[in-house]
């Protein structure tokens, strides 16, 4: 797997997003992507509280601890590089969390407008 090249929405290097827990479609702490990330897990969100449980009633359980597949389980301040798609569907709904725009790959704009990317930035 090829990766796409590691620029942020802002034009420059792509930054980290997490390694503690190791985010990313490569698990390299970057949300950086390629052809075969089908997700497009380009957003690097802070996770809230409210995003979680929002996350788990749409089917995606982001809380809960997987240790076979050596997730930790993320807790409200991690950061975590999200679908970009669900991103807009939780903007949608009024519960999106905060987004490192230094980490945020700049595919996540073919899906979220950069509007909506930086009217979610942190502060």
């Amino acid at each position: 797997m090829e990766k796409d090249p590691s620029v942020n929405v802002l034009g420059q290097p792509l930054e980290p997003c997490s390694t503690e827990p190791r985010t990313g479609f490569f698990r390299d702490a970057h949300c950086n992507t390629c052809a075969q990330d089908r997700g497009s897990h380009t957003v690097c969100a802070v996770m809230t509280a409210e995003f979680l449980a929002y996350s788990k009633y749409v089917g995606n359980d982001l809380s809960t601890p997987r240790p076979e597949f050596g997730f930790p389980g993320l807790k409200p301040g991690d950061r975590w590089c999200l679908c970009a798609a669900r991103f807009m569907q939780a903007h949608d709904e009024g519960c999106a969390p905060r987004v490192n725009l230094s980490a945020t790959h700049l595919r996540a704009s073919d899906i979220v407008p950069l509007a909506v990317l930086k009217d979610h930035a942190e502060e």
